[in-house]
């Protein structure tokens, strides 16, 4: 350890100058600092190994899987809220399109009565009157003069209709702008939703991966086998109770969902997909009950409420089963207590039992 530097003094002491020692005897200064520098590194030392100071030990695989599953639950939980921004803003983006278009057909109907007000405003202009639409056509607030009270009743009977329906149709541009105006400005909030969970997710998910690369070969092989059958080993296998789990479900749609789910077994995880070539959790769970015919929403939180809830006792083969307290998973039952599920990256479709995570609730689309 390197001597204590000693300050620069316009009077400075003599280094070997001697002092008094607890029980007598004398002492120089250096040999004072070095004896207290050893006996505080003797002090450091001995915290470290009484328990006091302790470096932290290693962690157990077992502490290894714990934080990198709550990694994977922490980043599945801002998948389900991106899946759920990801839908409103598609929604958002229809329904733009579609006021686009309607917009453009008011506004050609509108352009039409305008023209047909502009016929009649020349015609009365060449008359030497000035009509009630010419008036309308110079006013800067044409919404205004049309709200006057008398302007129909000024107005010959032909007049009058053009006006009205020249009314009607700019009421009718102006609500569809004001309606587009808001579904934009509800796009952007999504997008930022999106933009936000996507930066959670993949931080999550590179924190898991670090955690990951720590370990050996045969450790991280070990962890696999504890997450359940992998569906990219022996798939065949997993099959094997695929007839008996569909002819147990409740309907013919149910046991289309279950068959689906059989057949994802193997593919891969990827946060946001639903399908066919990848999946997350809820969107395995959306696909495969579309394949029974039945349209589920896209997130964990709100396929829970897509039909009846059922009792754990209850659970049939295609019923949904979900898990951990904020509702972040799903997957699909299968009978004797277990599940298909799109676990996390690195972990294909697979078989597991329901047991293996918080269980949370059950329901039975309809």
């Amino acid at each position: 350890m390197t001597a204590p530097v000693a300050s620069h003094r316009k009077t400075r002491q003599n280094p070997f100058a001697a002092f008094v020692l607890p029980g007598g005897g004398t002492r120089t200064a250096r040999t004072a600092r070095t004896a207290a520098t050893l006996a505080f590194a003797g002090a450091a030392t001995a915290t470290v190994f009484d328990g006091t100071g302790q470096a932290a030990p290693e962690p157990t695989l077992a502490q290894v899987k714990d934080r990198i599953d709550a990694l994977y639950q922490e980043a599945e939980v801002a998948t389900q809220k991106y899946d759920g921004a990801k839908e409103q803003a598609d929604s958002a983006r229809e329904e733009l399109s579609t006021l686009q278009h309607e917009a453009a057909r008011h506004t050609e109907k509108l352009n039409a009565a305008r023209d047909e007000l502009g016929t009649m405003a020349a015609t009365a202009y060449r008359s030497g009157g000035v009509a009630p639409s010419v008036q309308l056509l110079m006013s800067a607030d044409p919404q205004g003069y049309l709200d006057g009270a008398t302007v129909l009743e000024r107005a010959g009977s032909h007049q009058a209709t053009a006006v009205a329906s020249y009314a009607r149709r700019l009421g009718r541009v102006q609500q569809v702008r004001e309606r587009a105006e808001a579904t934009v400005e509800r796009l952007e909030h999504t997008r930022s939703a999106l933009r936000k969970h996507r930066v959670t997710i993949v931080r999550k998910l590179d924190a898991a991966e670090k955690l990951l690369e720590r370990l050996t070969d045969e450790q991280r092989q070990r962890m696999a086998l504890e997450d359940g059958p992998a569906g990219h080993g022996d798939r065949a296998a997993d099959r094997s109770g695929h007839p008996g789990a569909a002819a147990h479900a409740p309907n013919f749609r149910a046991a289309q969902a279950v068959s689906f789910a059989y057949g994802a077994l193997g593919k891969p995880y990827a946060w946001g997909a639903t399908g066919p070539s990848a999946f997350d959790c809820s969107g395995l769970t959306q696909a495969a009950w579309k394949a029974g015919g039945v349209s589920l929403p896209r997130t964990t939180y709100t396929q829970i409420n897509s039909g009846p809830r059922i009792d754990r006792s209850q659970l049939a083969p295609g019923d949904l089963v979900f898990f951990y307290s904020g509702i972040s998973h799903v997957g699909l039952y299968i009978g004797d207590g277990k599940m298909i599920h799109a676990p996390h990256p690195g972990a294909p479709v697979r078989i597991a039992p329901i047991d293996q995570m918080p269980f949370a609730g059950a329901t039975r689309p309809a």
